[in-house]
């Protein structure tokens, strides 16, 4: 099977059900862990002042290149290209909440830079492909043909601390909606 539309998702994928993997992240101090970035260099998501969306997701496929076998049954594995756009398409009302926007996976940033290319991405994807900011929070995983992938879950961080948690998302392609609509309601407060 192929990727075919990356920005299409199927109508009968499986629900991902919350299991409780992300009940201890609320409130979480974020851990010192610097990881690589498209843009260049390392971020440390401790060490950032203000609001950061950090929208974690399995990895982004390539037009023409198979997806791993039943990536389709895996409940929430599918839309991480459809998530990134969605970020990407509403990255200006981000900005305008204070909120900078990363994305983040385990593959490595390579691949990571033609994901950032081809989709047009207004902000920079990290990547944990040793999986050290996975462990230190404890971040649900997977693992598919080999790979351990992070599920795909969106942390808003305030001056070091997580003070949201979207797990489980779904359907992807609406959870910037979700993240702006909840920044908002704060903002309101």
């Amino acid at each position: 099977m192929t990727a075919g539309n990356l920005y299409d998702l199927p109508g009968h994928l499986p629900v991902p059900e919350d299991d409780g993997a992300c009940n201890h992240l609320l409130g979480l101090r974020i851990p010192s862990v610097p990881l690589p970035s498209t843009a260049g260099g390392t971020v440390d998501l401790s060490g950032l002042p203000g609001t950061t969306v950090v929208y974690c997701y399995p990895r982004t496929g390539r037009p023409g290149e198979p997806l791993p076998v039943g990536w389709d049954e895996i409940p929430g594995a599918r839309g991480c290209t459809a998530q990134s756009c969605a970020f990407r398409d509403y990255s200006q009302e981000l900005l305008a909440l204070g909120a900078r926007v990363y994305g983040l996976s385990t593959q490595d940033t390579g691949y990571q830079r033609e994901a950032v290319e081809r989709l047009r991405l207004p902000f920079a994807l990290l990547s944990d492909a040793e999986l050290r900011f996975a462990r230190a929070l404890q971040l649900p995983t997977f693992v598919v043909e080999g790979m351990t992938l992070i599920k795909r879950l969106t942390l808003v961080i305030e001056d070091e601390q997580i003070v949201k948690v979207f797990y489980p998302v779904f359907p992807p392609q609406r959870n910037a909606e979700e993240v702006i609509a909840w920044l908002a309601e704060r903002s309101q407060r």
